[in-house]
Formats: C-alpha cells, sequence, structure tokens
C-alpha cells in the first residue's frame, strides 16, 4: 500500500496553455553517468504516480525499466527503456536512457525525439565523465534540462560542490531552487525555495509532508532565494525589470522566469534528493510539469517534402486541396492532431506480442487499421495495434496524437530512423545521427548447422540496434561484427546466444594483409607445355617485373608488353596478362593479395596448332607466381589515420600510448580545453583501444579512425 501524502505539494506556477491537451504532455528523458542512479530515478517516479504499487530496485533485478535478463545481470541500463505515467493531470512519457558510454547510440536517438530530460549527477561525485557527453548529446539536440542532484544522503554528499562542478565542467548556469534540510545520513527533506516551505520525509515509508520553514534555517534560506532572484535577473529581461524595481521577484514572477530560461537553455533548474530513499520525488515531478517544454513549445518538426514513387503529387486530400508537403521542398509541421501524419520511429524491438516500432508522434492522429507510408522506402504499412508502452508491459489504445510517444505492431521494415507519415502528405524527417564503430570481433557458429540461423539473427540485431554493423570480409571470409565498444558487442553476443541458443566462436577479427615487390627481378622466362592426347596446350613468355610507384588512388597493378614482330598475337597478349591477374591472388610470403606491382611482356613465343588463349593465360599465371618467389617481397598491414580528442592534461598518456601501438604521431593541436593527435596506425593494434583510451582518461576521450591504406609491416 502506498503511503497517503499529507499537505500534497502542486506546481507554484500555472502550466502554459491549460486548454489545450497537448499542453498536459511531457515527453522527457532521464539522461546520467553509470550509477548515478537515473533508474531508481524513474522507478521513484513509476511509484510516486501510482503506476507501479511496489518500489523497484536495481541491485536485486525487479526495476522495471531494466527488463532485459542482462540489465538485471549487469546491474545496469542496456536499452532505452519507454514508460507513461500521470502526474497532476499530466501524462508524462518517459525514456530511461543508459548510462555506459558504449551504448551512447541509444542515448542519441532518445534525445531526438524528446522535448526535455532530467540529468541526474551523483551528490558525492558530481560532473561525471558520461554526464558531461550525455549533457553535450542533449545540447547538440536542443532539449531543455532540469538537473536532479541523487544521493545526499551518502556520506560525503554535497550539494554546493556538485553544483559548482555542473557550473564548472558543463558551462551553464545553475539556478538552485531547492535546499537540503540535514546532510548524509541526516538528511530529510528539501527547502523549497520558490515557495518558500520546507518539504520532509520523515522515513522512507512516509509520504511527503509540506509546512513552514524551521526558524534556524530562515535566514539561510532567505539568503538562497535572494541569490537565485539575482540569477535568474540576469538571464531573463522581465525578471530583470521587476528585481530593479522592487528589489525582489514575486513567486509566481520567479516560476515563470526559471521555465523561460529552462526552456530557452540559458539556465538549468538545480532540484536534490534522495530517489533510493524516495525523498524529493515529488517535488521532481513538479518540476517537470512546471518547468519544461510540452509539445506545444517546441519548434515544428521540419523535414524534407516530396512525392513518392506513386506520383503522390497527383493525389490530394479528403477536403480537395492538395496534400500538404507533396511538392518538393522544406516543409514543416506543428503539433497538431489536424495536421497530416508525421512521426519517427526511434527504436524497434522484438517483443513476445511481436515486432514493436516505436514512435514520436510530431503530428496528426494515428489510428489502429491506418496503412502509413514509409517515407524514405516508399514502402505502405499497416498500422494494426497501438500501445501505450511500460517498459515490457503494454495497453492497447484506439488513437495517437500528435505529441505521443506509442510503440506499434504491423509494420514489417521500417527501421529507426524512418519516416512514417500520411500517404497523401508524404513528409521526410531527418534521422537521428549513428556514430561510426570503433571495435569489431569475429562470429562464427561452433556447429555449422547453426550458419543460417546465425545469420538472421545477426540482421535482427542490426535492425533493432543501428549501431551495430555487421560484414562478411571478403578477403578473410569471417563475419564481423562491429559497435561501440568492447562491452556494447558483449552485450550482442550474449543476446545472440539466448535468442537463439547458439554456440558460437568469438575471436579477434584477422587482419587482411598484402604483399608488394620491394626489389623486382628481369627476364624471367617460362614455357607451358602440355600434351594429353589430342590438341595441346603450348605458350612461352618472358617478364620483367619492377616495384609500382604508388599514388594516392592510383593502380595497383599495371601491365604493359613490348613484344615486336608479331611474337605474341594481341589476343594472346590480353591473356597473359589476364594470368597475370589471377597470380596476385596468392602471394609467396602468407599467401595475401599481391599490389603495387608492374609486370612487363618481353617476349614469347607460339605454336602453330597448340597456343591458345588458355595457354598463355596458364602461362602468365604461373610466370608471375615464379617470377614473384624470385622477387624481393614486402608485407603490408593496413593502417588508419586516427584522430583522437582528449583532455589537455592526459594527452602525454594517450602520445605514450600511440607509440606502443607503433603508430605515427603527424599532428597535435589545442582546441579549448582538449587536445587533439592525429596518428597513423596499424589496424592490428587498435584492437581494444577504445576501452584504453576510455580507462586513460576517465572517459573523456573519443577517437574517430580512417582507413588510409596499407604501409610496410614491421619485423
Amino acid at each position: 500500500m502506498r503511503t497517503t501524502t499529507v499537505n500534497p505539494v502542486h506546481p507554484v506556477h500555472p502550466v502554459p496553455r491549460p486548454g489545450s491537451a497537448l499542453s498536459r504532455v511531457r515527453n522527457l528523458g532521464i539522461l546520467a553517468h553509470v550509477d548515478a542512479g537515473k533508474t531508481t530515478v524513474t522507478e521513484r517516479i513509476l511509484f510516486a504516480t501510482g503506476t507501479t504499487h511496489k518500489r523497484g530496485e536495481v541491485h536485486d533485478g525487479t526495476a522495471v525499466t531494466d527488463f532485459d535478463p542482462q540489465e538485471r545481470d549487469r546491474g545496469i541500463t542496456i536499452f532505452a527503456a519507454a514508460v507513461s505515467c500521470d502526474w497532476e493531470g499530466h501524462r508524462i512519457n518517459l525514456i530511461d536512457t543508459p548510462g555506459h558510454v558504449d551504448f551512447a547510440d541509444e542515448v542519441e536517438r532518445a534525445l531526438r525525439v524528446l522535448d526535455g530530460a532530467v540529468a541526474v549527477f551523483d551528490a558525492v561525485a558530481g560532473v561525471e565523465p558520461q554526464s558531461e557527453a550525455v549533457w553535450r548529446q542533449a545540447d547538440r539536440h536542443g532539449v531543455p534540462r532540469i538537473a536532479f542532484v541523487n544521493k545526499l544522503d551518502r556520506a560525503g554528499a554535497d550539494l554546493d560542490a556538485a553544483v559548482a562542478s555542473i557550473r564548472d565542467r558543463l558551462h551553464t548556469v545553475p539556478l538552485v531552487v531547492q535546499w537540503p534540510i540535514g546532510v548524509e545520513e541526516h538528511f530529510t527533506g528539501v527547502v523549497d525555495l520558490v515557495a518558500l516551505r520546507a518539504l520532509t520525509w520523515p522515513d522512507e515509508k512516509s509520504g511527503l509532508h509540506a509546512g513552514e520553514v524551521p526558524d534556524e534555517l530562515r535566514e539561510e534560506a532567505l539568503r538562497r532565494r535572494h541569490l537565485l532572484e539575482e540569477a535568474v535577473a540576469e538571464l531573463h529581461p522581465r525578471a530583470l525589470e521587476e528585481f530593479c524595481a522592487e528589489g525582489r521577484l514575486s513567486d509566481s514572477s520567479l516560476a515563470a522566469a526559471l521555465r523561460d530560461v529552462t526552456c530557452t537553455g540559458e539556465g538549468v533548474v538545480v532540484l536534490c534528493g534522495s530517489a533510493y530513499r524516495n525523498r524529493g520525488v515529488e517535488p521532481l515531478l513538479d518540476a517537470v510539469v512546471s518547468y519544461l517544454p510540452s509539445p506545444l513549445d517546441v519548434a515544428p518538426a521540419k523535414g524534407t517534402s516530396a512525392p513518392t514513387s506513386r506520383d503522390t503529387a497527383a493525389v490530394h486530400s479528403a477536403d480537395g486541396t492538395s496534400g500538404a508537403g507533396v511538392a518538393a521542398g522544406t516543409a514543416e509541421r506543428a503539433a497538431d492532431p489536424t495536421q497530416p501524419l508525421a512521426a519517427l520511429v526511434f527504436k524497434v524491438a522484438q517483443a513476445p506480442t511481436g515486432r514493436l516500432t516505436f514512435l514520436r508522434l510530431y503530428s496528426g492522429t494515428l489510428r489502429k487499421g491506418d496503412s502509413v507510408l514509409d517515407a524514405g522506402t516508399g514502402r505502405t504499412e499497416r498500422v494494426g495495434r497501438i500501445l501505450r508502452v511500460q517498459a515490457d508491459r503494454h495497453a492497447d489504445v484506439t488513437e495517437a496524437l500528435a505529441g505521443d510517444i506509442v510503440a506499434v505492431i504491423g509494420p514489417k521494415a521500417a527501421r529507426a530512423g524512418a519516416t512514417l507519415c500520411a500517404p497523401h502528405a508524404p513528409l521526410l524527417l531527418e534521422p537521428p545521427g549513428t556514430a561510426e564503430p570503433v571495435v569489431s570481433v569475429a562470429v562464427e557458429a561452433v556447429r555449422s548447422t547453426d550458419s543460417e540461423r546465425l545469420v538472421g539473427l545477426l540482421a535482427r540485431l542490426a535492425e533493432e540496434d543501428p549501431s551495430i554493423a555487421v560484414r562478411t570480409d571478403p578477403e578473410t571470409g569471417q563475419t564481423v561484427l562491429s559497435g561501440m565498444g568492447e562491452l556494447h558487442l558483449e552485450v550482442a553476443v550474449e543476446k545472440l546466444r539466448r535468442a537463439g541458443g547458439l554456440e558460437l566462436r568469438v575471436g579477434r577479427p584477422q587482419v587482411g594483409y598484402r604483399e608488394t615487390v620491394g626489389r623486382g627481378v628481369r627476364g624471367v622466362l617460362f614455357r607451358h607445355v602440355k600434351q594429353d592426347g589430342g590438341a595441346g596446350q603450348f605458350a612461352q613468355v618472358v617478364l620483367d617485373v619492377e616495384p609500382l610507384e604508388r599514388t594516392e588512388g592510383g593502380e595497383e597493378f599495371v601491365f604493359a608488353s613490348t613484344v615486336t614482330g608479331g611474337r605474341v598475337p594481341q589476343e594472346w597478349i590480353r591473356a597473359v596478362e589476364a594470368g597475370c591477374r589471377d597470380a596476385l591472388a596468392e602471394g609467396p610470403l602468407g599467401g595475401h593479395r599481391v599490389t603495387g606491382v608492374k609486370v612487363t611482356l618481353t617476349d614469347g613465343a607460339t605454336h602453330p596448332k597448340d597456343s591458345s588463349d588458355l595457354a598463355f593465360r596458364t602461362a602468365g599465371r604461373l610466370a608471375l607466381r615464379q617470377a614473384l618467389g624470385g622477387c624481393a617481397m614486402v608485407l603490408l598491414e593496413p593502417v588508419v589515420e586516427v584522430t583522437v580528442t582528449v583532455p589537455e592534461e592526459s594527452v602525454g598518456s594517450v602520445l605514450g600510448d600511440l607509440a606502443a601501438r607503433r603508430g605515427r604521431v603527424s599532428g597535435q593541436v589545442v582546441r579549448g580545453s582538449a587536445g587533439v593527435v592525429t596518428a597513423t596506425v596499424p589496424l592490428a593494434e587498435l584492437f581494444g583501444y577504445a576501452t584504453r583510451l576510455r580507462s586513460r582518461t576517465q572517459g573523456r576521450g573519443t577517437f574517430t579512425a580512417r582507413p588510409t591504406g596499407f604501409a610496410p609491416a614491421a619485423g
């Protein structure tokens, strides 16, 4: 049973546009570093809103949003989970996002469809590396945020220090609207600086009590309220006018100004509490409703409109007017249920109920049974069911309106990033960005009979997680799985094992080496004679082999002929060239492909009856193999250009690590507080580099890699 709240707290400032249902919707995400308490905050929100009747715990595997078996086993959030709840007449669509850097792409897709976010910080650690990373992601998407400093009941918790780290490391203006009552294990509540009241939770099972600020805290509360008013006045023109005229701000003016600066991103409201002890959750929900924007408050969705392959330019809407967005160009869709449908797919998942396609509706109304257009592929899909999602539980609804986040069953081919829209009004929305994978492993089924099943499971895995890349190496024949980090790939492989019951062999991918000629040979004579009854084979060739001067984008193999007097007819010269190309497939050092070679046919001989195209092709292949055996060969390995961005204090450590990996530094610059190092590194040395870089830079280092060709291998 939930404890009844005494003196419930309500928002102290008005919610904008109360006449519209959309003004009472909040689409928000929970963002933070690993172990800052994101999932616990989400669980307490679900409990406080009556969505669940028992508090889920991450440590004992009962968290609603960590429903995947791997999440419960590892105790971390891996997959973004969507839930819906109601608070004070508002519907909150909430996405609990992963905090580990390997799953940053999952956060990216969630941020693309959110209107606001709650950033959770540890009261002891302050801003941690991944907190900084997700904050920058939110900056790129222009998502307004409020901050919740969690774990104030821990030893060493310090709200002021956490706020200072927000100011210094995130370069924003923190607007602290709460002050803790008690510290560490004595933390029992907060002073609401906007309404100047005390909010306390006497114990973990008691509800919220609101009352007067205790006399011993009032002076400090008034001082902090004045500092808050000054900070807001510096950011908000109307608040500045009132502050200069009156010397203070009224509660309503302060609250309205806080909402404005939050929505514009000029400042961030800071609240505090202990989610695990169930303290501070109700005021956080009030702040979400009061300060974060509704779908009506964000800019209309922008996309590209164009006729579909079915000539939708000629299709008209029911009222006889042309469908919105049919002409090619840029179009906007406001959050209006009466507008043509425009929805973005941000996640695809397999569930016992079928293939779930998660949508954010930007405009229009989606009803059960509707046919929608995938604007990217021109394919028409039918929506069989619409679901209001509660993590791994679902509730059927008959329709979804603009501003909603729902899942649908029916679309068979829509991928993450696809736009589903009204067929008569096609619109293509910008998809979420996808980072390039940085770590790869080779995967194969232990039993050959499972190979086909593995292919299907890999295709499904890549569909559900666009940051996973699957390819078959054309040289080694290995199936290579690439992702954002070693934990990311470890989770992906375990998912394959559990989903298909497969035994898998996972290892380091083989590197595709090359061979080239260091010093050539001249005058290699080869005579091909074969007699086995009937017409025989005869061909004689003389070859010169030399290194080819390599130029960027140039030829890897050049064939020339200096034969004169018709000693070898032109059509058979082409056969010799084809045979030489055949010989390049395997070099003498290790059977690797040969590159960077120039071969010249200098002489040859024919037989009036036994010479043929096949004979000269065979002679060319065998002659070049013999010639390569006499050359000084060089083994080449693939190299990549790596650009590493790290904090300035980590540059020396990174340079040393690159040198240990046989890297050659080609550039080093400073950009702001970060150092950028460019180096050429053998591909074989980059296995595990992502994890090593993060450990050396406390998770703050990133790198990109671009293949640049091949270089002589060391040793």
